[in-house]
């Protein structure tokens, strides 16, 4: 039996796994060459390009253990003993629960701060595990929160070890935001953000604040920030889309332990659809239910986090992440409420008014069908890949982000199947 692989070529099924079997060997343990050819085959925004890069080189290394917190909190003693000018004192270490990739770690510090004078200030040092489920900045989420920075409500950041040089792995130091992620009713064990219900009362308090966040994250100037971590596109190109296909592109292959079919006929569907883009806009990259925090007595959003996946490009595609029907419940009557709070024929229009901005409605079904492409992605390629590696705290979580990922393939090949 002959298998046809590049146009008059029969490949056996026995040099076929043979193939396979070197690129298997060269995902678990990525020569240069690999990463060359990657880099050549996919291009895209400079820092993501280095966070991939430093991932495959990072993959040669030997697994770590653990870390510790006594060793977690030495490291931040070091870091901060280099850092600052005057003594300090540090107490009250924690693990925070929550994330499927980064590792958090609450303290309390006793300081001189160069704003408040001598203060004590609750902090939460965010760090890498050893491998994570997405490859991402500190260096763009150190500068995207001091640009959201009297936007939207952030926690403050202090610093960033952007390369690992005093921690295990490249991590941020924040203020500990208040608030809770999802309300009090939510049995335990649920996770945070896929399908949470938030009962009438208080889905009228959040859902304007929802809305009006997003759309002043969308407006804000970005060119009165430091954003020198993120590449701007050209307004009146497909560049920002094709950045983020690449990138998405990329991530499959350099982990994925399987062919798709369906994710080839998807990728080139997205690479003959590209979207021009009209406006260049701050993303946060995840805007849902999950990763902010709100003060349910008060019924009001204290804190926005977890926007290590924003960029420079097209508001579509947070409209169209915001609106996956994962991340949202049904009410009464059935309709979809956009991540528990607002109905899905209510969102448009609020976001609109809200904005000032258009939502195009081609632009939102491709950046939904790229949403759906880049978690198939992240999720068959990269989650299994990192629970064999065993290089994360999070194996069970990520593993089981493999398994519900399937209707969302199912979603993907019905979406694409009317323009084939």
């Amino acid at each position: 039996m002959t298998l046809t692989g590049h146009p008059g070529t029969d490949i056996g099924a026995a040099e076929l796994a043979l193939l396979r079997g070197v690129d298997e060997a060269r995902r678990m343990r990525p020569d240069d060459g690999f990463a060359e050819e990657m880099r050549a085959r996919f291009p895209t925004e400079r820092e993501y390009d280095d966070m991939l890069s430093r991932k495959l080189a990072h993959r040669r290394s030997e697994r770590r253990g653990p870390v510790g917190l006594d060793d977690l909190a030495a490291d931040l003693d070091r870091f901060l003993r280099h850092t600052l000018d005057g003594d300090f004192t540090i107490s009250g270490q924690r693990w925070l629960a929550g994330g499927a990739s980064k590792l958090q770690m609450a303290f309390r510090l006793d300081w001189d701060d160069p704003e408040q004078g001598r203060v004590t200030s609750d902090l939460v040092v965010r760090m890498e595990p050893q491998e994570g489920l997405n490859a991402t900045s500190r260096r763009r989420e150190f500068q995207l929160l001091r640009a959201l920075a009297g936007v939207v409500p952030v926690p403050r950041v202090y610093w960033v070890d952007q390369t690992g040089e005093w921690f295990p792995e490249p991590a941020l130091v924040y203020a500990f935001a208040e608030g809770v992620t999802k309300p009090r009713t939510v049995e335990r064990g649920r996770a945070t953000g896929v399908g949470n219900p938030f009962y009438p009362e208080l889905r009228r308090a959040l859902a304007p604040q929802f809305v009006e966040h997003l759309a002043r994250i969308h407006t804000a100037d970005h060119t009165a920030a430091d954003l020198s971590a993120f590449d701007v596109p050209e307004v009146g190109t497909t560049q920002s889309a094709l950045w983020q296909l690449n990138r998405a592109r990329r991530v499959w292959e350099e982990d994925r332990a399987e062919d798709l079919p369906v994710l080839e006929v998807a990728a080139s569907w997205l690479e003959r659809n590209l979207p021009v883009l009209d406006r260049v806009s701050l993303l946060h990259g995840d805007y849902r239910a999950g990763n902010f925090m709100f003060d349910e007595d008060e019924r009001r959003i204290t804190a926005w986090l977890d926007v290590e996946r924003g960029y420079l490009g097209d508001r579509h595609r947070d409209l169209a992440w915001i609106t996956m029907p994962h991340f949202g419940t049904h009410d009464d009557e059935g309709r979809l409420l956009v991540s528990g709070l607002v109905p899905l024929d209510e969102f448009y229009p609020a976001y609109e008014a809200a904005s000032g901005l258009t939502v195009d409605p081609d632009r939102l079904r491709y950046y939904q069908i790229f949403n759906a492409y880049q978690l198939v992605a992240s999720s068959l390629g990269t989650a299994q890949r990192v629970v064999r590696l065993g290089r994360s705290h999070q194996d069970v979580l990520i593993a089981w982000l493999e398994g519900v990922v399937y209707s969302i393939l199912a979603e993907l090949r019905t979406s694409i199947g009317g323009d084939l």
